[in-house]
């Protein structure tokens, strides 16, 4: 393979890698701050209620992360021995249904084709009376984390809570990439809210916050969630400092993200030009390519593409994910897609064993 480094580190494994920006770190040192574990942080008030606000919702409460927050919105809402239905490829399902440890609910996959929840499946599985088990909460998500970027339309969504609330179910979002969601569809976010009791909205990420992520829904839901996030260790004291950056991400970065969703584009567009990869098209800032064709695994690809200074994440055997942010410009996608090239041609030269 011709030797090729990027002029500086591509790093396309995910959008929470993204650092605070200027005016965050000024708005962190001038926070007002107080004890959020006694009388409360005023800071992190002005976020929780802001976030309500903006989400059409009447309460909020900031936790540390979206997963804590996805957590609390389950405690909060599932008795002991309850089911949550989520999609089988949801983040919820695949990489936190560890939380039954905590929670004692049963959690039940519901398939997720595009990110979308099977209706008929759904349906059945809300009807089910197998083994006197009660669904507690249907939790569903927009962006969809695993399948690439995914969004589902504003009408299966209003399917899917309908459904529920014919059932006498609530719905949670786990809306990490909410905001990439609703540009993806044209919609605002509180018309996706509208579509689900409780949201979860993460802040880290394309918003480039250091961290944190919101819960809103009904008041006594964010109450009793209060109540929990203590209990399992998540209140903090001045947490207004990390709350001050969330607040400035909201109000600086949401109209940003479509740079993300434009440079996503020229990265898919770049990389569907290489013979044998297999890129799906984007719908936000998220990038899965499918390198079966090249004869050789994701991690083998992953190894040489750091080698080029580009870094990515291995999505299965064979497929790479790609996600774009702030710190990645059409310099970095050119630089990506040189280096993807040059692995697929050193591949494509290299004599059969």
């Amino acid at each position: 393979m011709r030797s090729f480094k990027s002029p500086t580190l591509v790093d396309l494994r995910s959008d929470t890698v993204t650092l605070p920006t200027d005016s965050m770190y000024e708005r962190m040192r001038l926070a007002p701050l107080g004890d959020d574990g006694l009388d409360g942080d005023p800071t992190a008030i002005e976020l929780e209620q802001h976030t309500a606000r903006l989400l059409d919702k009447p309460a909020g409460l900031y936790a540390p992360s979206a997963t804590m927050a996805n957590l609390l919105a389950i405690l909060a809402q599932v008795d002991r021995q309850g089911v949550v239905l989520a999609g089988a490829g949801s983040h919820i399902y695949t990489a936190e249904r560890g939380a039954a440890t905590f929670t004692g609910a049963f959690y039940h996959p519901i398939p997720d084709p595009e990110g979308a929840l099977d209706l008929h499946a759904l349906a059945a599985a809300l009807a089910s009376t197998k083994g006197n088990l009660q669904v507690g909460l249907v939790c569903i998500e927009t962006s969809h984390n695993n399948e690439g970027g995914a969004v589902a339309s504003l009408d299966h969504m209003r399917k899917v809570f309908e459904l529920c609330r014919a059932s006498g179910v609530r719905v949670h979002l786990d809306g990490a990439r909410l905001f990439n969601a609703a540009l993806a569809l044209g919609e605002s976010v509180a018309s996706i809210c509208n579509q689900a009791d409780t949201v979860s909205v993460c802040l880290s990420k394309g918003l480039s916050a250091p961290m944190g992520a919101v819960l809103v829904g009904p008041e006594p839901v964010i109450h009793r969630a209060r109540w929990l996030r203590k209990l399992i260790g998540g209140a903090q004291r001045q947490v207004g400092i990390s709350a001050a950056a969330g607040l400035e991400a909201l109000g600086s970065q949401v109209a940003r993200l479509a740079e993300d969703h434009a440079t996503a584009q020229q990265l898919a567009e770049g990389l569907s030009a290489i013979p044998a990869l297999r890129v799906k098209p984007p719908r936000t800032n998220i990038v899965q390519v499918n390198v079966a064709a090249t004869g050789m695994t994701a991690k083998q690809w992953e190894a040489h593409l750091r080698e080029c200074r580009v870094l990515v994440r291995p999505w299965g055997p064979h497929l790479l994910r790609c996600v774009t942010h702030r710190h990645v410009d059409k310099t970095s996608v050119t630089s990506a897609v040189t280096a993807f090239r040059l692995v697929a041609e050193a591949t494509a030269t290299a004599p059969s064993v």
